[in-house]
């Protein structure tokens, strides 16, 4: 059974080249989930998913939208009403709880309307929370001190990038760092508390979440 599920979803993403050779690696092994119009984003990368779910608002007023849709076996296209209590994204997500999914990664939700891009952001704080988060430019991880996902090492962030830290949840927090310049470790965290623009000075950085919760934002990943 796959364990990683991916969930492609509506707002900015990586450029296609580059969110294909992100996921080139590890998308043979994971269950693919499009919300509305991250089909496109998906399709545009060259990948077809496996489910598409959502209420197809935003699709429908795409380019070619519904014969996007017309492609796919009608039994993996889950239509919404458009009055419903949640979003596609949290849609798409329970879709890959109840297909075995432990690991859950959303690419996409940048840019456009906050609200959606504050609901996403929520996401994190929740007992069944996303993994790690793909906009166009950054990198972004959940880490819990409760959960497989403590740690984190990143070698694909130039010296001089810009690591923010954000505590997430209800602590108490704790986090240990290696390869920036101002290391998290004797950080006395609160809650609402946060990290902006630090600074990787070593190739290889390592963030550890010893208590608590934290999100961890990696800027200007993705552009070239």
């Amino acid at each position: 059974m796959k364990k990683r599920g991916i969930i492609f979803t509506g707002g900015e993403g990586p450029d296609p080249r580059i969110l294909k050779r992100i996921l080139e690696e590890c998308v043979a092994e994971a269950l693919l989930v499009a919300a509305d119009s991250g089909l496109i984003l998906a399709e545009e990368a060259g990948f077809r998913p496996d489910w598409i779910v959502g209420d197809m608002d935003s699709l429908r007023g795409s380019f070619r939208g519904e014969d996007r849709l017309h492609s796919y076996p009608p039994e993996k296209v889950i239509r919404h009403a458009a009055d419903k209590d949640y979003t596609d994204t949290e849609l798409a997500l329970a879709l890959l709880r109840e297909n075995g999914c432990d690991e859950a990664w959303i690419i996409g939700g940048g840019g456009g309307r906050i609200d959606h891009l504050f609901g996403i952001r929520h996401l994190f704080e929740r007992e069944k929370f996303p993994h790690r988060w793909i906009t166009a430019a950054e990198d972004i991880y959940c880490l819990d001190s409760d959960a497989a996902n403590n740690s984190l090492t990143i070698n694909h962030l130039k010296q001089g990038g810009v690591v923010s830290v954000f505590s997430l949840g209800n602590g108490p927090w704790k986090a240990e760092s290696k390869g920036l310049k101002w290391p998290l470790t004797n950080v006395q965290w609160e809650r609402g508390m946060y990290g902006l623009s630090n600074v990787a000075i070593e190739e290889e950085i390592e963030i550890t979440a010893k208590q608590g919760r934290f999100m961890v934002i990696l800027g200007e990943v993705w552009r070239e």
